[in-house]
């Protein structure tokens, strides 16, 4: 066996790496190839002997220039996906390098040191109750699932039942209340947990996508029985907020768990002009967010932060005669989380969250909303052009020329000319642009340039 360390193809990696990041800020946005052409240079058969892995890589990275969408482009605005930060990218190589399972304390106290530390950091940022319990999953759907599964089992435990143990054949009916403007996540969770989605109880929402409390309060008086209620902070369209302390206050009194599906908006949490939004939020008994959205460090990076920490625990943890786990102030992760093995993904929110402080991550928070609205007014200074919701945070949502032909062929166009890159939705019956600010390297002169672009596809199609 050779004692050779891989020094060449680590450098190859690098290379392509810093090459990627220096012309992040002027790439095409887009993909150029799809997926016969990608097929074309990737496929072989598997060979019976390997290949040359800095060639591998060459060939990798050659097909990511024109194959991938530059998802950490400063002018990328599709789907709420932040870009990352130079010092979380830094961490998260790192992460790799070490190469930990973060699973439990035995393996890396480290890495459970790390995250006990970012816990403590991330309940001050967004003034949450301190005795929450967070675990760090791979997105925001898991982070749903994780909290809504501590819900499950507290509703349960408070009638008597032990649904870990028993399962939910035989037990109590659990009312499930969504609003209509929920993300598909938290349906995907609750059918994870065996809910399903035909029996929800779903409020109606305004025509901002926020949940009516005058609509939860009426539906609350025909429930009886464990119920879970799930409000929003963020619209994944709009970026409204439910009325969340109103919400909380329903809850309190019908004795319900309140889940916020927080993925991008709880993090307005960490900014004093835009707190407001989320009055009340506290109130709740779990929250989800996610760290690659809006503090932009690397996938993957959900966030479950749960109140009731003994719920928290009793609906995720596992323990077997192998592993060695914690008994004293240790933190073993795979109390709070679905994954025994697991990469460190605490450590890059905690070199984020060091290097740039509170006013730091309050600056970013703020930045990208300013450019929302930057965005915003650039286009509906235009003629024929339309914003159709209140930009309260950073999604604008662009109709042009009141016609859904239109609009999907300004988003098509503006996919294919490259400058930036905005996905299309339906909003209140509509077809709409959806444009999400969420990357912390967007300048006033991106946003210019994208409009400027947005715009000259619109009007090219005006004159055929």
């Amino acid at each position: 066996m050779s004692n050779d360390l891989p020094d060449p193809v680590l450098e190859t990696a690098h290379n392509h790496a810093k090459d990627y990041l220096d012309g992040l800020a002027t790439r095409h946005v887009g993909s150029q190839h799809g997926r016969d052409e990608l097929f074309a240079k990737l496929h072989s058969p598997l060979a019976a002997h390997g290949e040359d892995p800095s060639a591998v890589i060459d060939l990798l990275a050659s097909q990511a220039e024109v194959g991938m969408t530059s998802c950490s482009s400063p002018r990328y605005f599709g789907f709420v996906i932040g870009g990352t930060q130079p010092v979380a990218l830094a961490a998260d190589w790192l992460v790799s390098t070490w190469d930990q399972n973060a699973g439990i304390h035995a393996i890396s106290p480290f890495s459970a040191v790390v995250e006990e530390v970012a816990v403590e950091w991330m309940l001050d940022l967004f003034d949450l109750p301190r005795e929450s319990s967070v675990g760090f999953v791979t997105g925001g759907q898991m982070a749903n699932f994780t909290c809504l599964a501590a819900a499950r089992h507290n509703v349960l435990r408070r009638v008597g039942w032990d649904v870990e143990l028993d399962g939910l054949a035989g037990a109590p009916r659990v009312n499930i209340v969504v609003s209509a403007g929920a993300h598909v996540t938290i349906d995907v969770a609750l059918r994870y947990l065996g809910f399903g989605t035909r029996s929800l109880q779903i409020v109606d929402a305004d025509d901002q996508g926020r949940m009516r409390a005058e609509s939860l309060r009426d539906l609350m008086t025909t429930l009886d029985g464990p119920t879970i209620i799930c409000a929003q902070a963020g619209n994944v369209n709009s970026g409204s907020f439910d009325p969340l302390r109103e919400i909380a206050v329903i809850a309190h009194e019908a004795d319900a768990w309140l889940h916020v599906d927080g993925a991008f908006g709880l993090w307005a949490r960490a900014s004093m002009s835009l707190s407001e939004l989320a009055d009340g939020i506290e109130l709740a008994d779990s929250w989800s967010t996610d760290a690659h959205k809006w503090l932009n460090v690397p996938y993957d990076s959900g966030v479950a932060i749960v109140k009731h920490s003994a719920d928290h625990r009793a609906a995720m943890r596992s323990s077997a005669s192998y592993l060695i786990q914690t008994q004293g102030a240790e933190r073993d992760s795979i109390d709070w989380v679905p994954e025994l093995s697991r990469r460190a993904r605490a450590i890059p929110i905690y070199a984020t969250l060091r290097a740039l402080g509170r006013d730091g991550v309050e600056k970013l928070i703020n930045r990208g909303c300013a450019r929302a609205r930057q965005m915003a007014d650039l286009l509906g200074a235009e003629k024929g052009v339309q914003i159709l919701n209140d930009v309260v945070l950073n999604q604008a949502l662009v109709r042009f020329g009141d016609d859904d032909e239109t609009t999907r062929a300004v988003v098509s166009g503006v996919q294919d000319e490259g400058t930036c890159w905005a996905s299309g939705t339906i909003w209140n019956g509509q077809a709409a642009m959806r444009v999400s600010v969420t990357n912390w390297a967007t300048s006033e002169e991106d946003i210019s340039q994208s409009a400027t672009a947005i715009l000259r596809v619109y009007q090219s199609l005006q004159t055929r």
